[in-house]
């Protein structure tokens, strides 16, 4: 019999490690927490026991090409594939962040958007049919957050590909390294790196339209953790509800959207809703 499979990046505290806790209650097969701090991953997993959970560990860092290979090979070798992605893992500088704004520009997209990538382009191959991949992203990741009209037409090309979609990330790391950002782009690297993940959603979905696979971006609301400074009013599980829809409930037709933390599909392009 096939032992079913989800996984969660970054999932040691926040909105993944809720994430991880639902999945537990719910999903029918085996549910692995990662993190890149195994110590963290692992107090983690500790925690939830406590609760009555049993979620499985593995160390995985998603800016290293070796440690999501490592843990591809793991995951074929013990199981045969993945039922359920849930690409959790990122960074956000603060508001008060004394590095400049290359370095911001530099690390935010390098974690968040190119190390997303390719993680996705490393475990996709053993994504199984009927499996459900949830992409993180934000109510930043929403295209009106994008001043450009120009750039907002490149991102929405409905034939947009991951290597032009690549080039638009790495013109705003130059445009960031030169200054000359702010009016094309805004002031927030991490909002370049959220649009990148929703418009990587819509490739991706097309990519794989040939397969029973869905791939979805999700905005969680915003959630008191760490990366919000503890600003949020929803709880991590409040937090974790929009991508649980995604990786259980969801039916067949939702595929390649964006959708909002009450898990209503919302326009990338249209206008904002609330939270």
């Amino acid at each position: 019999m096939v032992t079913k499979v989800a996984v969660v990046t970054g999932a040691n505290k926040g909105i993944g490690f809720a994430i991880v806790r639902g999945l537990c209650k719910r999903f029918d097969g085996v549910v692995y927490l990662t993190s890149r701090d195994e110590t963290r991953g692992e107090n983690a997993v500790i925690q939830l026991s406590k609760e009555g959970l049993h979620p499985k560990y593995h160390q995985l860092d998603i800016t290293s090409v070796k440690s999501v290979e490592k843990f591809r090979d793991y995951i074929k070798n013990e199981y045969g594939g993945i039922d359920i992605l849930v690409n959790n893992a990122a960074i956000a500088f603060k508001n008060n962040a004394k590095e400049p704004v290359t370095v911001q520009a530099e690390q935010t997209l390098f974690v968040n958007y190119f190390s997303l990538l390719s993680t996705c382009e490393i475990l996709f191959p053993i994504l199984r049919n009927g499996a459900r991949v949830v992409n993180i992203s934000s109510s930043s990741g929403h295209l009106t957050q994008i001043p450009s009209v120009a750039l907002k037409k490149r991102f929405k090309d409905p034939n947009l590909t991951v290597e032009q979609l690549g080039e638009l990330m790495q013109e705003y790391i130059e445009a960031a390294r030169k200054g000359t950002q702010l009016a094309e782009w805004g002031n927030s690297s991490y909002v370049v790196s959220k649009v990148g993940v929703t418009a990587l959603t819509k490739i991706q979905q097309r990519m794989v339209n040939d397969r029973d696979i869905k791939v979805n971006a999700v905005h969680p609301g915003y959630v008191d953790t760490d990366m919000s400074s503890h600003k949020g009013p929803l709880t991590i599980d409040e937090g974790a509800s929009a991508p649980l829809f995604l990786a259980l409930d969801a039916g067949d037709s939702v595929r390649g959207q964006y959708v909002w933390y009450n898990s209503k599909v919302v326009s990338w392009d249209g206008e904002k809703p609330e939270g």
